[in-house]
């Protein structure tokens, strides 16, 4: 993984490191354990939504084990990279990703959807991490827009990164905040867009299809760039093209498997949410995960 330098007290900056094997042999090694914790974390809550969140943990695993300039001892400190995950369902995988960088105690997921606990089916405001509360699909991405723009205003060196669903870029908010985003220039915004090809009502193209998906944003004075999802090497040069863009906001649109990891659940609608795994589907899941898991430990 990335290396950090302590500048001054509660000041943690990210210095970047070549994309070496151990680097990225490390990323693979945290993403199959954060998707085991993931099942769990929605297997004791009685429900959450898995394939979304299991198609989204290698781009939230890169940011924050990598990429993301952050501090988990102080998650308001000012210069503070943001991060706001629009497809507020996938927050198992938020969850679960922050508790692993240290935000708070990992005896935390135990209480997910839980009454009177901190970890609710979609992200609130007050949990260590979380920029703004999220799940109305549009929202969390115009909300990144106005963080991204008031930076920008100010001078202020921070990043903003937004998660979204392709699902939700159905939304007329969606492009209305992008038409904002380009307008502005906003070269301090970079979005993933989660493009597993399957939404709450099943396959993306039977309900609403996005292609030609990267023209409409070019359309909209967004740089872009199509990766895959999965892979650690493009997702973290991606985001280092994203930081070169100059006077654009750029947008990487990452092909991802719906459920990735667990062969049943890999592009399966049903998987979108919210039914956790029976017990021997649970038994199976975790069994394939370990032996992912296997192949990166020395």
């Amino acid at each position: 993984m990335s290396e950090t330098l302590t500048i001054e007290k509660n000041r943690v900056v990210h210095v970047p490191i070549p994309l070496k094997e151990e680097r990225i042999k490390n990323l693979k090694l945290k993403a199959c354990q954060v998707r085991q914790r993931v099942l769990q974390l929605i297997k004791e809550g009685g429900s959450g939504h898995p394939g979304g969140s299991l198609s989204a943990t290698d781009i939230l695993t890169a940011l924050y084990f990598d990429a993301l300039n952050h501090n988990p001892e102080e998650p308001f400190w000012p210069e503070r990279d943001r991060f706001i995950l629009s497809k507020g369902h996938a927050c198992p995988a938020l969850y679960v990703v922050l508790a692993e960088a240290g935000y708070f105690p990992k005896e935390e997921l135990h209480g997910f959807r839980k009454i009177n606990r901190m970890l609710q089916g979609h992200p609130e405001y007050g949990t260590p991490g979380i920029e703004v509360p999220t799940g109305s699909l549009g929202q969390g991405f115009s909300v990144s827009v106005g963080i991204a723009l008031g930076l920008k205003l100010q001078n202020k060196p921070p990043h903003v990164y937004a998660l979204l669903g392709d699902g939700e870029t159905q939304e007329g908010q969606v492009w209305e905040a992008a038409m904002a985003a380009g307008h502005k220039r906003l070269d301090n915004l970079t979005i993933f867009i989660d493009y597993n090809k399957i939404q709450q009502d099943g396959f993306l193209d039977d309900t609403m299809t996005l292609e030609p998906f990267s023209d409409k944003w070019r359309a909209f004075n967004w740089a872009v760039r199509e990766i895959d999802g999965h892979d650690f090497v493009q997702i973290l040069e991606g985001i280092e093209w994203a930081k070169s863009i100059p006077d654009a906001p750029q947008v990487l649109i990452c092909n991802t498997i719906k459920g990735k990891g667990v062969s049943f659940m890999e592009n399966e609608p049903k998987w979108h949410g919210t039914q956790p795994p029976t017990d021997e589907e649970m038994k199976q899941a975790l069994d394939e995960l370990k032996m992912e898991e296997s192949k990166y430990h020395d």
